[in-house]
């Protein structure tokens, strides 16, 4: 296969959300652009998932960092973010989470390895089930997961200590997450669990992000034509909802996220 096709094929993959998760996501398009690290080929790999900043600050720090100390600071950053993590976790606390994120995934998994006890309940995540897949990454490293479905969001809040969510995009008033987390938001409020959000630092954005709609069909394949069908992939949670956010900077109040966070925007 030839660089063209390579790119080609990566960005087809990230598209059709077979590669998914922000990181993952990145380091995908790191590897198509140092095939081709072209204005063209970067213009293509942006345009793929609008509501990804990890993807663009990834692509900007390649063209000044080589290819390895920017795949360093995605290991670098998550093993800050598990260490940090495994302070929050209480044993024997039952921790909430939806969709599926990388930062949380492996967190939880280090905090598992390192003799924390705890059980996760999530959701599913519909249109595209990506709640399965932590559900069974989960589950592979023998920690107790309970699946509901989306619907069934406020009986699974209502029976956790604790909500992590990742972030597809952290902005200065709200971040952005899987459609769902603003009403997961909202739910934990009422329920006085607290809320926070595990990501990378990466993921902020000085500015104002897309929120992503995709194809209807992910929603309902053969709608009948007089059906109108939205399927918005992501959502905002306003940060009054957010208790902390954990990322490589440390256990910060918001504030002080985007404080260290804007400070080191490219």
């Amino acid at each position: 296969m030839n660089k063209e096709a390579k790119i080609k094929k990566i960005a087809g993959d990230i598209k059709a959300i077979k590669i998914q998760g922000a990181t993952n996501i990145a380091k995908a398009a790191l590897e198509a652009y140092s095939l081709s690290p072209t204005a063209k080929t970067k213009k293509l790999l942006l345009s793929l998932r609008p509501t990804e900043p990890t993807l663009s600050n990834t692509l900007n720090h390649m063209d000044k960092w080589p290819k390895e100390k920017v795949l360093a600071h995605f290991k670098q950053a998550q093993d800050k973010i598990n260490h940090l993590l495994f302070k929050i976790i209480r044993d024997n606390s039952i921790i909430f989470t939806h969709c599926h994120s990388t930062n949380v995934i492996k967190a939880l998994i280090h905090a598992k390895k390192h003799g924390k006890r705890f059980q996760v309940c999530n959701t599913e995540t519909r249109p595209l089930f990506q709640g399965r897949i932590t559900a069974k990454e989960l589950a592979k490293a023998n920690i107790k997961v309970t699946t509901f479905i989306d619907s069934a969001a406020k009986e699974a809040i209502a029976g956790s200590d604790l909500v992590l969510l990742g972030a597809d995009a952290i902005l200065k008033s709200y971040v952005i997450n899987k459609i769902g987390s603003g009403l997961i938001a909202e739910l934990a409020a009422l329920h006085k669990k607290p809320i926070y959000i595990v990501a990378d630092s990466w993921k902020f954005s000085p500015k104002n992000v897309k929120i992503e709609e995709r194809d209807f069909h992910e929603v309902w394949k053969k709608a009948p034509e007089h059906i109108k069908i939205s399927n918005p992939a992501f959502e905002k949670i306003p940060r009054r909802y957010i208790k902390l956010i954990i990322s490589e900077h440390g256990i910060l109040l918001y504030a002080l996220f985007i404080k260290l966070a804007n400070k080191a925007y490219l």
